[in-house]
Parts: structure tokens; sequence; C-alpha cells
């Protein structure tokens, strides 16, 4: 049969492989050693300064343990920076697990609300089938986040503290994905069977009042009010009294947040114009998210400009490409993986994009960046891994060559954008499909 792999190719195979010495020391040390070790270029790691010209952060990092919360925990690192200085602390962190909270319910309503709105579909329709494979993934966007924050507001750790299921959100997510989809399974039913708008939304509100009562078991009840107290660091007390989350997120929050737009470097669209998925939303009647294109140097001279001014930068990333996780590491030609195997790797990013070999996983904030005669060198990063054996007590380094190939988003003040940029505002925003990488940052699968 035409294509069919013969016995001949497989000699042939067997006898260029047994004839090549370098395959042969490559397969001794490969099958008994970790490939990452094998291919970690000494040069790079050699040549490596972890030093800023501009560096911003002095504090530590936070730890979003095994959950996938890291687009929550990168936006409320780049808030809890003037909540520190506005309170005067050396260390403070807003509850992580009440915006997580938050984001579980209004999303789990959003998706029933999707089920109901996608019901003349058939069930293997690709959005819809989509929209089943991942309906309450831990991941999400910068627009997103704004959305809870908008509604639900923030609160002190100390008044929401971590659970053991906010850190760990396997069993919770599981369960709560079989709730979401067996509910999606009776709302179709009721619709098929022809039952009324009444009958179809009391059903979705029943459920809905099962989604609570499970992330209260998991996460604790959020409260509506709390006591706020502290002591800074100058060792002065401090009593502002009962605060409801709406309160505490306008006093202590001093990011114009609601100015901020997304931008994105996705070489696979036309640049200066705007982009939404489709579906990509946590919060019903919540602003969507949208994206402006512009190219990577764009986007990287708008992130310079804002670490310059003394501000902390929200970005997404292809995180675990070209990584050294215990160093605090990337380069974009970290691991020579090319001289391992003496084959040639060569997609762009594009293609990449294109072909589902990049996609954004992972969100942090940039608190540096070292200026050599006006260009970035190398950029500092606030992860959420925590302090133990990860990067420099958490921080990591980012060798400029990496930012152009695996960065893909930043959320900047629209101060900061060019004339050309703000235009690009102003187009009518195109729609990608909710398969799109664009959207991958709010999917399960987001590294972490």
């Amino acid at each position: 049969m035409y294509g069919e792999i013969t016995d001949k190719q497989i000699a042939q195979y067997r006898k260029e492989f047994d004839a090549d010495e370098s395959a042969k020391v490559a397969q001794n040390a490969v099958s008994n050693s970790d490939l990452s070790s094998l291919s970690l270029s000494r040069e790079i790691i050699q040549n490596m300064d972890f030093s800023f010209s501009i560096k911003l952060d002095d504090w530590s990092v936070t730890n979003q343990k095994r959950s996938g919360r890291c687009w929550l925990f990168a936006t409320l690192n780049l808030f809890r920076v003037g909540a520190m200085k506005k309170m005067n602390l050396k260390e403070f962190e807003f509850s992580q697990a009440h915006i997580h909270f938050w984001d579980k319910f209004e999303r789990s309503n959003h998706f029933l609300e999707t089920m109901i709105e996608t019901s003349d579909r058939p069930y293997d329709d690709r959005t819809l089938h989509f929209l089943l494979s991942d309906p309450i993934g831990d991941g999400g966007q910068w627009n997103m986040a704004m959305n809870l924050v908008r509604k639900h507001g923030l609160v002190p750790k100390s008044a929401y503290p971590e659970s053991f299921s906010s850190g760990n959100t396997r069993w919770m997510n599981i369960i709560l994905k079989d709730i979401l989809r067996s509910t999606a399974s009776e709302l179709r039913a009721l619709i098929d069977s022809g039952k009324n708008d009444s009958d179809i939304r009391n059903h979705k509100e029943k459920r809905m009042s099962d989604i609570w009562r499970i992330l209260c078991i998991h996460l604790g009840t959020p409260p509506e009010k709390f006591d706020w107290q502290w002591r800074d660091k100058d060792n002065q007390f401090h009593r502002r009294g009962e605060m409801t989350p709406q309160d505490f997120a306008k006093e202590y929050v001093d990011v114009d947040w609601e100015n901020y737009v997304c931008i994105v470097n996705d070489p696979r669209n036309e640049y200066f114009r705007t982009y939404t998925v489709d579906y990509l939303q946590n919060v019903s009647g919540g602003p969507p998210v949208i994206y402006l294109n512009v190219p990577s140097n764009e986007m990287k001279s708008i992130t310079q400009k804002l670490l310059e001014d003394g501000i902390p930068v929200w970005m997404g990333c292809d995180v675990g490409k070209q990584m050294e996780r215990k160093r605090g590491l990337w380069d974009a030609n970290l691991f020579d993986f090319d001289k391992i195997y003496k084959i040639e790797f060569g997609m762009d990013k594009e293609n990449r994009l294109k072909y589902g070999q990049t996609m954004m996983t992972h969100a942090m904030l940039f608190t540096g960046v070292d200026v050599v005669d006006g260009k970035p060198r190398r950029w500092r990063v606030e992860n959420s891994w925590g302090s133990e054996q990860s990067g420099e007590k958490g921080f990591y380094t980012m060798n400029d060559s990496w930012y152009d190939e695996y960065m893909f988003e930043i959320a900047s003040p629209k101060s900061h954008l060019t004339k050309e940029m703000l235009a690009g505002l102003e187009s009518e925003p195109i729609l990608l499909p909710a398969w799109d990488p664009m959207g991958s940052l709010a999917r399960e699968e987001a590294f972490n």
C-alpha cells in the first residue's frame, strides 16, 4: 500500500543509525540520563548574569501551589504593590482564594448560560464539544480577572485564607465538571422536551445552588464584611474597621485597571487590529476579552517603558518552553536539542501557533529589566511557584531572545500606547473560534 512503512526502509534506518557514532553516544547518554540536563547549554548558563539596571521588587513571591490560578496571582501581585505602599507594609497579599471562589461560581453560571444558548446545536458540534471538554478550568485572562474585581471586590488574605482545595484544585474541579456536564445534559433535555423558560431557569438556579454548596465546602464561604486592622513595618498600629470587599478594593488598589488594555503578539493575524475569542468569558454580562495585536518589538517597547516608569507588568507566555526551573532561567536556545539529535527543529512563532506547538500557558509579572544602550538585554519576572527550588527565591530571569519567541501578552495602561495602537483599539474585534490558542490561558491545561 502506498505510504506504508516497508521492511526495506526499516533496514536502511537501522543501518544508518548503527553506522553513526554520534547517534550511539547520544543513545547511551539519553537512555541513562535526563534529557534537559544533557542538553542544557553550558555557554548560556556560564554567561548568565542575574543583575538588572531596573528592579522594582522588594518583596517575597507568592505560591499558587497545585492550581492553575496564575492569572489571578499575577493580577493580585500587581495590585499588592500599591497596597503595600499605602499601608506601609513590607509584605502583603490579597486573598487569591476569594477571587478564585467567585471565578468558579461566575464561570459555572456562564457555562450553563452558554449551554442554554447553544441548545439548538448537535451535541457533537465542534464549539459545544470544545466547551464541554473543559467547563471549569483554573486558567483565565486579565479581562476576566477585572470582571471579578469589578463585581466582587477583594479582601486581604487574612479575611479569606487558603484552603486545601484552593491550592490543590484537582478534586474540586472533577466534582464541578461532573455537575456542570450533568446540568448541561439536563437543560438540553428540558429544552428538547418543550419545557417553558421558567422551568428551564428554575432547574438552572437549583443547580447553581448545588455549585454554591460545593464551592463553600471546598473553599469556605466568602465574607460579605470583615474587620481590617494591621501593624505596619514601622510598628505603628492601624485600625480601619469593618469593610466590604468592594470597599477594600476601592481603597487599597491604586492601579487604574479600568483603563488597562490587553496587548498581544500573534503573527498569524493582522497587526493593529482587535480580536476576541468566542465564549472566552467568566462573568455573564461582563465586558468581553479584547486583544490588540501588535508586533513583538512594539509590545516589548511598552513593557520596557512601563518598568522604567516604575510599573510592574502583567504578562502571559508559553512558560515551559526553553525553561530551566531550578535556576529560574529562560533563553530561546537554552537547550541544544538539535545537537543531541542531529536533526533540525524549524518552525517560527507563527507556525508554532498554527500547528499547536506553542500557546499561552502561564501568567506572571515583569518586575525588572536590564537595559544597555536603550535596549533590553534581559527581564526579571516574579513567578507564583513559591521560593523553594524555583529560580532566585521565586524570581526568574528571561533573556531577551526568549521574549520574541514565547511572550504573547501584556496588560498596559492606555497612556502607554502609541497613536497607531489607540487607533487600532477603535476597530471592530475579529472573532476567533473558541479553540484558538489566544484563549489557551483560560484552559485547564495551563502550566502550573
